[in-house]
C-alpha cells in the first residue's frame, strides 16, 4: 500500500478531513518562509484532538524543518508530539544522524549524479531505526526554494531513488496525476500540499478524499496486474 501524506495543515477541519479520508501522514510546515507555516504550539493542538478522536487509527504527525538547529527541531518534536522530523534545507548527514530516530532528509537533486551522492550521504542514517517511516523524500529543485513550489521531481531521478529506498514522491502531485506517478515510479509514499488545496493553506475537503482515493485506486490497480 502507497503511504499517502497530506502536508501544510494549518486547521484542524483540514486535519481531520485528511484523517478521515484515509491519509497516514500529516505534515506541519515550521518553516516561517512558508505561507503554509503553522507554529509548533498551534500543531500541538492539532495533533491533541487527532489523536484523541482516532486513537490508534490516527495518522503520524510529521513536522518539517527548514535549517532549524537541533535544539529548535527536539523542542517541537516534543511540543507539538510528532513522530517524524523532515530536514528540508540544507542540513548535512550529521544533523540527521544526531535526531535519529525521528529524522528523514527531503532532497531535491538537479541531476542523478546529485542524487547518487545524497543517496550515499544520506541512505542508511534512518533506514535501520525509522522501520515504518520514510529513508528519503525527493522534491523538485527550484533555485532558492526549499519545497512548496508545486513543481514535479523530475522522473528519473525518483525512479532510480524509489528503487533504492523508502522514497517519498513530492513536488507537483495532484488526484488527476497521482496514480500515473505511482505507475511510473513506485514510490514507498506519496506527498501533496499544493496539489488538493483551496487557497494557499487551505485544504479543499473533496480535492484531499480524491487524492486519497486515486492512491487506493492505483495500488488496486497494481495488485491486478502483478497477480495477472
Amino acid at each position: 500500500m502507497t503511504i499517502v501524506k497530506i502536508c501544510g495543515i494549518i486547521t484542524l477541519e483540514d486535519a481531520r478531513c485528511a484523517a478521515e479520508a484515509g491519509a497516514d501522514l500529516l505534515g506541519f510546515i515550521f518553516y516561517p518562509g512558508s505561507p503554509r507555516y503553522v507554529s509548533p504550539a498551534a500543531a500541538g493542538e492539532i495533533v491533541a484532538r487527532i489523536r484523541a478522536d482516532f486513537a490508534a487509527a490516527r495518522p503520524r504527525f510529521v513536522g518539517v524543518f527548514v535549517d532549524s538547529s537541533e535544539a529548535e527541531i527536539r523542542a517541537a518534536l516534543v511540543q507539538a508530539r510528532l513522530d517524524y522530523a523532515q530536514l528540508h534545507g540544507e542540513e548535512p548527514p550529521a544533523a540527521v544522524q544526531v535526531l535519529q530516530p525521528y529524522a528523514f532528509k527531503a532532497l531535491r537533486p538537479r541531476n542523478l549524479s546529485e542524487a547518487r551522492a545524497a543517496l550515499r550521504a544520506y541512505d542508511g542514517l534512518g533506514a535501520t531505526i525509522l522501520r515504518d517511516g520514510p529513508v528519503l523524500l525527493v522534491d523538485a529543485y527550484v533555485y532558492d526554494q526549499p519545497g512548496g513550489t508545486g513543481l514535479r521531481a523530475e522522473t528519473t531521478i525518483a525512479r532510480w531513488l524509489s528503487s533504492r529506498c523508502r522514497l517519498l514522491l513530492a513536488g507537483g502531485l495532484t488526484p488527476e496525476n497521482v496514480a500515473a506517478a505511482i505507475a511510473e515510479i513506485a514510490p514507498w509514499g506519496v506527498d501533496v500540499s499544493s496539489g488538493v488545496e483551496a487557497t494557499k493553506g487551505i485544504k479543499d475537503h473533496d480535492r484531499v478524499r480524491a487524492f486519497v482515493r486515486a492512491v487506493r485506486e492505483a495500488d488496486r490497480a497494481s495488485v491486478v496486474r502483478v497477480g495477472g
